[in-house]
């Protein structure tokens, strides 16, 4: 045990001693205050409580010390049975299916979930069944429908026909010596042909390669870059070669090795030296001295003799690479169609909320523009991007992460450059009157897309900000939107949807009749002024007799 860890134990007995001494002493006094003062019913009631919480003491000490001393007893239950991975490849492929069924069933386009389902249940198939699928492929004069003919011992093509007779890929069944499984053998269109259908078939050979346990790759010279680079690409996807250098009959024999030389010197890296054979599937007929014609047979045997040995070595594993390379396949389909999906709904719910928060805002404006941020980021709309994506968030987690995002819009200075495009944008198109509301619910609104569409990128990583972090996503999409056509159809959405009903209900508002900056309310009316008659000279008394007139 290390000394700290001995010492922290020491100094934790010291003190549970201590006070359990403490206590028992308190308890003690307090046992003989009650049995003189009260009856000795409470005083043995008390006792009772001291044994109890004796023990309980005496427990947590002992279950502690067995912690301290037992560490693996103590945790060897709560260890985590292994994780069992599939021993074969096979059953990875199997895993891999199940896996891929599960998220073909949450596409809502029907055309596309049936066609998955289709290549879903003809992989499967293809696994319980356990065929081998050998396909030929090349040019269309390279004589792919030749080499078929002389491998299956019988005409199943036009063979010496122009280029372009393959026009989609023709199977059959092959049975070979020394090997248990079946193989379907695949004629394919030829690749690199001119012209809209040519590129058409080119398209249809790919396909088919791309789903071969193993490629015959059929050529008539050396190997040009055309050619080169898509058996590369087929390399790099994992796929198994063998070159077939067809027609070698037509050189001597210092040609024929030069051009072998070569094609094994460019194909160094991507196809073994001994899976490039010279064969000669159609040769040519030869008259003789007499006159006669003699068709000589097609020297194929190097190559059947190259199939068996390398099917019969890993045959299963090309067999089950190949599955496991279609279901992988077959499931990035399926997320990039349900990434797509998941997408639009997204969208969808952050178009709603961000022209919600515009009409509130417009109608009740925020005391300043530094609010906007805050109050853009809808908490309930996290909630419901996280629905799309499968991600169960309550209301209280929601809110954390509209709040976080809020304060990343504040502090990277885009909620100012957000308020300062729109008001540029919008100044030919709001009147004087509702100006600030117009530019505060449409920078909302902008912010509401803005923080929708990082939340999208949040959710589409499975919950994380990526190495950049949250800063990096929300000023990635902020510079998204700043793009002049975004700008453009933004605006004009806003000035429908913010500007014009603001515009009519300022419109629609009764005038107001002017009154005076100020009138006291609260004061009576003065009364209206009363003429008075000019006082007498005698004054009010009425009484009194008129004045004497001495003649004056």
């Amino acid at each position: 045990m290390p000394l700290s860890r001995l010492l922290t134990l020491i100094i934790g007995v010291i003190v549970v001693l201590a006070m359990t001494i403490w206590l028992i002493t308190s308890l003690n006094w307090l046992y003989g205050q009650i049995a003189w003062s009260a009856s000795p019913f409470l005083a043995n009631l008390l006792l009772l409580l001291l044994i109890v919480l004796l023990a309980v003491l005496i427990g947590g000490l002992v279950y502690y010390l067995r912690l301290l001393w037992l560490p693996s007893a103590s945790r060897k239950g709560s260890v985590r049975p292994p994780v069992t991975l599939p021993q074969k490849k096979s059953d990875a492929a199997s895993v891999n299916l199940k896996a891929v069924r599960s998220q073909v069933e949450q596409i809502q386009d029907e055309v596309a979930r049936q066609a998955l389902k289709a290549r879903s249940q003809a992989i499967e198939a293809n696994l319980s069944q356990g065929n081998l699928q050998v396909v030929v492929f090349g040019t269309g004069s390279a004589g792919k429908s030749s080499v078929v003919n002389a491998i299956l011992g019988r005409v199943v093509g036009r063979v010496s026909a122009p280029m372009g007779t393959t026009t989609v890929g023709e199977t059959y069944t092959l049975n070979l010596p020394g090997l248990e499984r079946e193989i379907l053998i695949t004629d394919t269109p030829g690749i690199l042909e001119s012209g809209l259908e040519g590129n058409e078939r080119g398209e249809v050979a790919r396909q088919w390669a791309t789903e071969a346990d193993l490629l015959l790759f059929i050529v008539d010279n050396d190997l040009r870059q055309s050619e080169y680079e898509p058996l590369q690409v087929l390399a790099e996807i994992g796929k198994r070669s063998i070159v077939a250098f067809n027609k070698s009959d037509l050189y001597g024999e210092g040609d024929r090795e030069v051009i072998l030389a070569r094609l094994r010197a460019r194909l160094r890296g991507i196809v073994p030296p001994s899976d490039i054979v010279a064969i000669a599937a159609n040769p040519p007929v030869v008259r003789l001295v007499t006159g006669e014609a003699f068709t000589p047979d097609p020297e194929i045997m190097p190559l059947i003799r190259r199939i068996v040995a390398v099917l019969r070595a890993e045959g299963e594993d090309l067999l089950a690479d190949n599955i496991l390379l279609q279901s992988q396949r077959l499931g990035d389909e399926a997320r990039r169609l349900l990434d797509g999906q998941r997408r639009r709904q997204g969208m969808k719910i952050v178009d709603r909320y961000q022209w919600i928060g515009a009409g509130a805002i417009a109608i009740t404006p925020l005391p300043g523009v530094d609010l906007l941020a805050t109050a853009a980021v809808n908490a309930q709309m996290v909630v419901e991007l996280g629905k799309v994506y499968g991600c169960e968030l309550n209301l209280e987690r929601g809110r954390e992460l509209a709040l976080s995002l809020g304060k990343t819009l504040a502090s990277l200075g885009i909620v100012k450059g957000v308020v300062q495009l729109v008001a540029t944008g919008l100044q030919f198109h709001v009147g004087t009157l509702v100006i600030g509301k117009a530019i505060q619910g449409v920078s909302a609104a902008y912010l509401t897309r803005i923080a929708g569409k990082s939340f999208i990128e949040y959710f589409r990583q499975d919950g994380d900000w990526g190495d950049g972090g949250i800063t990096e996503v929300v000023q990635r999409q902020f510079e998204l939107t700043r793009k002049e056509e975004f700008v453009k159809a933004f605006l004009k959405d806003a000035v429908a949807r913010v500007v014009e009903p603001l515009q009519l209900q300022r419109e629609q508002e009764p005038e107001r009749v002017k009154e005076p900056l100020w009138q006291p309310r609260d004061v009576p009316p003065r009364p209206p002024a009363q003429v008075q008659d000019p006082p007498s000279p005698r004054g009010d008394d009425w009484n009194q007799p008129p004045p004497r007139d001495d003649g004056w």
